[in-house]
């Protein structure tokens, strides 16, 4: 047990390690290339807080866990909603002033209505996993193209500019790209087989594995950065993290174990657990239109913790 707990903490701290080193390469790399720093920001910077998810994902599917893979997803986007977006609004309330952030909550839902739908036949296919990639394609692309068009007169544009790195040497830059590509999956691959070893000990299935210490786990980036941003009075940057994070992981990232090794899914995941998903993607847009402030502040951050706890204490209590 206690070779297994390591095996997970370890996997965990070298996964957040490795993708953030991944993510500064590529956006290092990037603007070596001259590509211009609102698209890195909008692309490699706000969808590199998913990678650790990206990667346990894929190692899961590619071991014939692909519960584990779906609920890492599910249980992700309700962590970062309930947990990230609750403790984060705790702390300090938050104000909603990009009109990209306002575009990207909808489509969030709308992509999390799309993935549900997809899931209701119990079954996660090849063709699904093409349907969620090319939606995501269309909605980053569509994203992209909006923020550049307003990038005069968005605060969330200044915002994601600055979070890339500057002045990196092109051999730096690509050698951690380097670092971060093939730490990745190693470490994804000890995170995830500690939390199975660690999880079938106690009886747990491949599901709540993923819905709870898997997704706790490769959030945590996410954390970092929302903190950090609401720190920076950043609060657009901080909510984009989750809001963006959140559209890559129900679409993109669930496509992946449906194009590696899709299959049967859990009757849990396609009922209980999407409904879940699908309240809490609605959560913010309800706190913002319902207050017409655009402000989450300290007494939603305490509703979402409490909704984050009484998750996660049901799903134990219902596996024990």
């Amino acid at each position: 047990m206690l070779l297994n707990l390591l095996m997970l903490l370890g996997g965990l701290l070298l996964l957040v390690w490795s993708a953030d080193r991944f993510v500064y390469g590529a956006a290092a790399l990037a603007r070596n290339l001259g590509l211009p720093p609102l698209i890195i920001g909008l692309t490699i910077v706000s969808m590199g807080s998913s990678a650790p998810e990206a990667m346990v994902a894929t190692t899961a599917a590619m071991n014939g866990l692909l519960d584990t893979a779906v609920g890492n997803v599910i249980g992700s986007n309700i962590t970062n909603i309930t947990l990230i977006l609750g403790a984060t609004a705790l702390l300090r309330p938050m104000v909603v002033g990009s009109s990209t952030l306002m575009k990207e909550m909808p489509l969030m839902l709308a992509g999390t209505v799309l993935a549900g739908y997809l899931m209701q036949d119990l079954l996660l296919d090849f063709t699904d996993g093409v349907i969620l990639m090319l939606a995501f394609i269309v909605v980053i692309s569509t994203l992209t193209w909006a923020a550049w068009r307003n990038r005069e007169t968005d605060p969330m544009t200044a915002d994601s500019e600055a979070e890339i790195p500057e002045d990196v040497p092109m051999g730096q830059a690509i050698l951690w790209l380097l670092v971060g590509m093939a730490l990745l999956p190693l470490a994804s691959n000890l995170m995830v087989d500690g939390a199975v070893y660690i999880a079938k000990w106690f009886g747990l299935s491949d599901l709540v594995i993923g819905l709870t210490i898997i997704a706790v786990g490769t959030s945590l980036p996410e954390l970092a950065a929302c903190i950090a941003g609401v720190l920076k009075n950043e609060d657009d940057l901080a909510i984009g993290n989750v809001v963006g994070s959140n559209l890559f992981n129900i679409l993109a990232v669930l496509a992946l174990p449906a194009l590696i090794a899709g299959g049967s899914i859990s009757e849990l995941a396609a009922g209980r657990d999407f409904y879940v998903m699908l309240g809490t993607s609605l959560a913010p847009l309800l706190l913002l239109w319902l207050k017409r402030s655009r402000t989450i502040g300290r007494v939603e951050g305490a509703l979402l913790l409490i909704c984050f706890i009484a998750y996660q204490t049901s799903l134990f209590t219902q596996a024990g």
